[in-house]
């Protein structure tokens, strides 16, 4: 039976356009996914669309549209990405589905009956562009760091709590006895500061008649789930909790993918919410950071996101994917423009990888007819080397960046290779067998660029293999024209 392995993504919000920082964070997990396929395991890989919450509730009524309709619609959309980008997610979930909203009662109740949840009237400050409650500690010059464009609403009502103050000394248990619970340290020890400074009990409910738009709260009509309550269960509602505990417990705990302005619902909040329920925590959170413009983050509510759409019709699937996972770093915040994505696209994918292979096919058309004699065995013994053991390494440990860059130097040795002996000249020389050698050894280095680019660029790699393991090979139209 094959090993299980469960990776998931946060949802984003179905209020506007998929971009690219969310781009980000799916083509990130599909390369563990695939990577985790192609070493054996059985790969669950979840992504889906959050589609409750007072933001969603407004942007709908602002475009005049029932809730559901109008996430029906946006959920089409990031659907939409699995063609676009080449995903390999197995489930598609939505915040709305029957299945979930039902989970997420159930949750709810097993978090009451632990004595976690409680009613009472607060004041508090609320970042609606969060949907999130503020300290004054987390503001700066009293608005959110996150949204400063929006401001914050002082609201005092009645609503269901969380006894998040009962959890300090367990998260902090959990966190000392899984030392890379959260990845990068950086992030780890942020939290672990944040829990360490105290934890206040926090807002899992709203007034239905102020805002409708939610799951209902078990066994009291005048309230709906607080967004973040509900969505958070869709990681466990996903596969099959609670109708199908076996499919449950053979793929639960999930690595769970997040940008760092999640870090503290993902890799806190959830967590105790999973302890009162009596569920084992998330096997990991994997956390990385914003992409920039011109220093500023890109975010919806700022007004200056890249939509990757756009450029997966100009430039392809592929060179979208190489370069968020290449020049993306996969922790901190990195800058991205149309400018840099051009230059890398013609130094990286045109004149690299796609130069290779383009001569080198045209030279063993021309000079070999097509034919010539790759060392399978050699291929096949490659997979034991240190180098391809390293690339793997850096994959499992989400250093995609490093693990391209390795890749990088096959293809400059191999290019580098044509260069130093010359397949041309040997051949206006009549030295056939020198160069039936030199081109069967750069093809077969070209197939194990190939296996290593599989989990990166699917679409290339699965090119590439088909076009050097033809009985004959010729040259195709260019995998990467300069632009």
């Amino acid at each position: 039976m094959k090993k299980k392995f469960y990776i998931t993504t946060t949802l984003p919000y179905v209020n506007a356009e998929p971009h690219l920082g969310f781009a980000l964070e799916i083509v990130q997990a599909d390369v563990i996914a695939r990577h985790k396929t192609l070493e054996g395991f059985d790969v669950f890989f979840n992504f889906g669309t959050d589609e409750h919450g007072q933001k969603i509730y407004q942007a709908a009524q602002r475009a005049g549209k029932e809730p559901q309709k109008y996430c029906d619609e946006y959920a089409t959309k990031f659907n939409s990405l699995k063609e676009a980008l080449n995903l390999s997610y197995t489930n598609f979930i939505r915040t709305t589905d029957e299945h979930h909203i039902k989970a997420a009662q159930e949750f709810w109740k097993l978090c009451d009956e632990n004595g976690d949840i409680y009613k009472k009237n607060y004041p508090v400050k609320y970042c609606v562009g969060c949907e999130l409650e503020k300290t004054d500690s987390e503001l700066i010059n009293g608005r959110c760091p996150l949204h400063p464009d929006k401001d914050l609403e002082v609201r005092e009502e009645e609503n269901y709590f969380f006894k998040w103050s009962n959890y300090q000394q367990k998260l902090l248990d959990l966190y000392e006895s899984q030392p890379d619970f959260v990845v990068p340290e950086k992030r780890f020890n942020e939290i672990k500061n944040f829990v360490r400074s105290g934890l206040q009990d926090f807002s899992i409910s709203r007034l239905k008649e102020k805002m409708p738009w939610g799951v209902p709260v078990p066994g009291d009509p005048d309230h709906v789930m607080y967004v973040w309550f509900d969505a958070l269960v869709n990681y466990i509602s996903a596969i099959d909790w609670p109708n199908d505990l076996d499919k449950f417990e053979s793929f639960w705990p999930a690595i769970q993918v997040a940008g760092k302005d999640n870090l503290r619902q993902q890799s806190a909040m959830w967590q105790t919410m999973l302890m009162s329920a009596g569920l084992k925590p998330s096997k990991q959170i994997w956390i990385h950071g914003f992409i920039t413009n011109e220093g500023q983050k890109m975010s919806k509510s700022l007004g200056n996101v890249v939509n990757p759409l756009d450029l997966i019709k100009q430039y392809g699937t592929d060179a979208v994917r190489y370069y968020l996972l290449k020049y993306i770093h996969p922790f901190e915040d990195s800058n991205f423009t149309i400018e840099s994505f051009k230059e890398v696209y013609n130094a990286d994918l045109a004149n690299g990888l796609g130069n290779l292979v383009s001569r080198t096919a045209q030279m063993i058309e021309q000079y070999l007819k097509g034919k010539v004699q790759i060392s399978w065995e050699g291929i096949e013994s490659h997979k034991k080397t240190a180098q391809f053991q390293e690339i793997k390494r850096l994959i499992e440990e989400y250093k995609f960046n490093f693990a391209l860059q390795m890749v990088d130097v096959y293809i400059n040795n191999s290019n580098q290779t044509i260069e130093a002996t010359k397949p041309w000249k040997l051949w206006e020389e009549g030295k056939i067998d020198k160069v039936s050698f030199i081109l069967s050894e750069v093809a077969g280095r070209i197939l194990i660029i190939a296996e290593h680019l599989k989990p990166f660029v699917p679409f290339t790699a699965e090119k590439i293999i088909k076009q050097f393991t033809a009985r004959k090979i010729k040259k195709e139209e260019l995998l990467f024209p300069r632009i």
